[in-house]
Parts: C-alpha cells; structure tokens; sequence
C-alpha cells in the first residue's frame, strides 16, 4: 500500500484542505516546562489510492500516557471579516476554515478522519504532563494508521523536552463571558435542571483549564446582546419572592453555582450587568414570585430612573453581599453596571452607579468602555478598554484591563477563526508588555443570532447569522453528551497565557528591562499594538530565549 507523508508543525499553523503547509510553520522539537501544554500538529495530504480510507494517528513514546491527540475538523466560514479589514488575514472569503478540535475517533472507522485525495488535513496533540513527568528529552514516533486493517501508511519523529521546573500562576484576571442560557437551549434541557448543571459544570472546567480565571454569574439573566424589548431565556440565580409588597430573597442556586466555580477552580466571579446594555436605560429581566404567582417584576419596561427599581436595589444588594460573604467569595467578586456605555449615556450611567455602589462594599465596578472622556468624568474608575482604544488609557489608569470583540479588526490581535494563529497567540506577549491587570471576551459559548433573536448551530453558523466575524461568538463547540470541543482558537489562547507566564517568571529572576530587551530582539522590530510580529517563528524563537534563561 503506498505511503503518505507526515509533516510536524508548530501549533500557530492553520492547515486547509486546499492549500500545502508551509515550510516556516514546519517544526520538530517542542518544549515546554513541566506543568505546560505542549502542542503541535502532524499534517499530510491525501493520496488518490487511500481516498476515504479511515485513519488515526498512534504514538509510540514514553511520553505517550500524557498525550492527546485530537482531528482538526473545518467549519464553515461565511462572514471572514469586516469590510475594510487589513491584509493581516489568512483569507477573507467565504470557505471551510480549520477551527474544531475533536477526539480522533480510532475505535470506530465510521466517525475516524478519512483520507481524501490531495486534500491536507491535520492532528492536533498535546503533551500534558501537569507535573508528573520528570524533565528530559522524550522522542515520539507518531504512526499514522489504517483504522480498518491497522496498517501502517506514515511516521514520523518529534522530540520533546519537559524542561525542568514549573510555570508561576496565572496573574491575569480573565473571563470569557459563559452564556448559560445557550447550553440550556442548544441541548434542550431545563435551566438549572441536573442535566444543566452537569453541563454547565463541563463547560466552565474547560474553561478554567484554557485559563479563564473569572466567570460571568447570572444574579439575573444577564442583558447582554439582546434585542430592546425581547428577552432572553430566563437563567435567574436568585429566587426573588414578594409577600405585601415586600422583597425577600432565595440564594440557593447562587451557592450551588459558587461551589461548582469553586470545584472547578474558579478565582473571580463577576455579577452580570444590573442595567441594560449601551446605555443603563432599563433594568435586567428579574423574574420573582408575587403572592405565589410568577411573574417578570423588572425589564425593559422599567425605567432605570424609577423608585421602584432603586428600591429593590437597595434590599436586594446588601442581602447579596451578606451571602457573599458567607460563601467566603465576597473579596473575589467584580461587579457590572452596563456594558459598553457611551457619553451620551453619562447621566444614566451614573445614576445608575448612585443606586449600586453605597451597597457593594467597595468591590470593583468593571464595564467596557473605549470612551476617553467618558472615563475623564470619573464615572467608571475601572474602564474594560477595547484593545485599539488602549493606547489613550496606559498612562492614565492603573490595573487597566482590555477587551476585543467584533470590533478590533484591523490590526490588533482577535480570535477570528480567519485570522493567522499568531496574530491571536501574540496577545500574551502585549498583556505582559502593557502590564495589564484583566482580559475580557464577550464570548465563550453564545450560540445565538446577533440580540439573541433566535439560536444557531454553531457547528453550521459561525458568525451569529452572518453579523460577526466567524468565531468572534465563541470560543468552544457543543459537543456530544455536554461535552465542550475546543477550538484551535482557544488552544492559541492557552498558548498565550503560557508565554504570559514564562515572562513573568523571568522578570522575577532577571528584572523587566532585561525582559523588554529580549522581546525587543526576537521581534527585530518595534512590539506595540499594531505592530508585531506575524509569523510562528517569533514564538518558537521567544520561548527559546525565556526557557534557556529560566532553566541556566
């Protein structure tokens, strides 16, 4: 039987269908440190005589117990990006984009990856020792077989260096904004039934895991991206009964929530938005029970300005932070007004704020907002800037955190599943650079149409029907059984944390100016937010430089 061709390549590849791998993104040593995700792909293109022959990859290795292998799938790309985007993009048509990672399928020829004539395809892999393994440098044969007959078509050889010692912690705050109401839906499951908490449990330990440290809590449903006058499916942590007119308040679901974020690591909660978005106009949907009856008691209808809000504000806040502070999270808890407020929603803003902040202790109020001035009124003391607003704020504000959604599309880093992989990983590299505090994503797992006017399939829709730019939506897929399947995206992302990390290590043992001035050279050129470097060669080179001083 004839023999196919592996090529190892660096994980800031992205391999489609019709287009040969490149010879700068071909690699075959890797190394991380022992507590690192060390990853890479193996790709090949198809040979007329193994057309739709099933096949899964096999390493023989000591390493092999900790290594995983995944399928990179392609997923439909409809809206690449923006009009006016700049040349920074692998493509910008419409096609099949390689994005979805899934667990190959080598017991079962039916689901495995399938050879297709002179179509490139890829594995993904990553070594995850977490600890256990002793520093060394490990080969890895990796055989690309028949699923049916177990015949051998390829090999090929990587080495792999586990390097002595382990990364710091995570400094970084970062959240991805979890929507718990989609995977109600998209697995047609009762909200806060056992099968959604189980669900839900799945997809914030992946998270956690990708190093989102922080996650969005549904006091309320949060108004996020829903259309003035809709409404979003109810996911309402708190029972709120009213008896003569009077409030009173049931946390049980909010301490079940906690102990889920706090079985899966979880550091940081934030409290979703307490008024509407892009202006604080209105309150959130809050549903309650009035004299036994369920009934919607705030939402677009109520008029943020209104007593009647301001008062169940004032009960409700104070009765929240006590149970806060039970729990023992009330230290680790970032609080929400309205996203995205401009200057015309000043007023509104800051009543808004008014009816809050007496009641929150002093814990930290964070909202997007890209609006200089707005910020120079001293309403919001911590702005979320969108990233190419940022430069404005650096020298103004201390523990300044940044944000990208639809909008950073030309020249900064984004997740788009369009944009090179590299432009996504450097984030790590200007979070260190810019000395940021926290990092936000509006999207982890929203599998709606833009203002939530109706659900997709992600796996179909990438780009919330044809508004945002595919992937800007989320992060992960809905896999089988609750099961979240990841992105290539989100392991860039993890990729980049990690390099966060390592520089951070090596400014504790070598000071920060030595730090710059090694970012400085592997980048041969000036690092700001708009100009970096853009191919997979500056990773593999940085690394090297930080990993060889941290362990000499």
């Amino acid at each position: 039987m004839p023999k196919l061709r592996l090529f190892s390549l660096t994980p800031t590849a992205k391999v489609f269908p019709d287009e040969p791998v490149r010879e700068s993104e071909l690699c075959s040593y890797f190394e991380g440190f022992q507590n690192e995700t060390i990853s890479f792909q193996i790709a090949f293109q198809g040979m007329v005589e193994l057309n739709r022959c099933p096949v899964y990859l096999e390493t023989v290795s000591p390493l092999s117990a900790w290594i995983r292998i995944r399928t990179v799938l392609t997923v439909p790309v409809r809206l690449a990006t923006l009009p006016n985007a700049d040349d920074n993009y692998l493509r910008k048509t419409p096609g099949l984009y390689p994005d979805l990672l899934r667990e190959q399928q080598r017991d079962d020829p039916l689901a495995a990856l399938r050879v297709q004539t002179g179509q490139w395809q890829s594995f993904w892999l990553d070594v995850e020792a977490e600890g256990s393994c002793k520093p060394g440098t490990y080969p890895i044969e990796l055989q690309l077989k028949d699923t049916k007959n177990e015949n051998v078509l390829a090999t090929i050889s990587v080495s792999v260096t586990i390097l002595p010692g382990m990364l710091p912690p995570q400094k970084l705050i970062r959240t991805h904004w979890f929507h718990a109401d989609c995977l109600a839906e998209y697995y047609r499951v009762p909200v806060f039934s056992e099968e959604h908490w189980s669900i839900i449990e799945k997809f914030i330990r992946v998270a956690v895991r990708r190093d989102c440290n922080m996650i969005l809590t549904p006091l309320f449903t949060p108004p996020l991206d829903t259309a003035p006058g809709g409404e979003r499916l109810t996911v309402q942590l708190v029972d709120v009964t009213v008896h003569d007119g009077e409030y009173s308040f049931g946390f049980e679901r909010l301490e079940r929530w906690i102990e889920v974020c706090r079985r899966c690591g979880v550091s940081y909660l934030e409290m979703a938005h307490l008024f509407t978005q892009w202006g604080a106009k209105a309150a959130p949907k809050i549903m309650g029970t009035v004299d036994g009856a369920e009934k919607r008691l705030f939402g677009w209808e109520t008029d943020a300005h209104g007593e009647e809000y301001a008062r169940f504000l004032r009960e409700f806040l104070p009765a929240l932070m006590d149970e806060l502070k039970r729990l023992g999270v009330a230290d680790r808890v970032y609080f929400h007004i309205s996203d995205e407020p401009s200057l015309e929603h000043l007023e509104d803003y800051r009543h808004a704020c008014s009816l809050v902040k007496p009641y929150i202790q002093g814990r930290p109020v964070i909202d997007a907002l890209s609006d200089f001035a707005f910020y120079q009124t001293g309403a919001l003391q911590k702005p979320v800037v969108a990233i190419d607003h940022l430069e404005q704020f650096l020298q103004e504000v201390s523990g300044l955190w940044t944000y990208y959604c639809v909008g950073q599309y030309r020249d900064v880093t984004n997740a788009f599943i369009a944009m090179p992989a590299a432009r996504t990983r450097i984030l790590g590299v200007q979070l260190y650079l810019f000395q940021l505090e926290g990092f936000l994503q509006w999207g982890y797992n929203f599998y709606h149409t833009e203002l939530s006017r109706r659900q997709i399939n992600p796996y179909e829709t990438t780009d919330a029907g044809g508004v945002f730019p595919s992937g800007d939506p989320f992060q992960v897929y809905p896999g089988p059984d609750g099961n979240p399947e990841e992105s290539l995206r989100l392991m860039n992302l993890h990729l980049a944390m990690q390099d966060l990390r390592a520089l951070e290590a090596l400014e504790t043992l070598r000071g920060r100016e030595h730090v710059l001035q090694l970012l400085n050279e592997c980048a041969q050129g000036p690092l700001t937010l708009t100009e970096y470097p853009q191919e997979a060669a500056f990773f593999e080179k940085l690394r090297r430089r930080v990993n060889e001083e941290l362990t000499t």
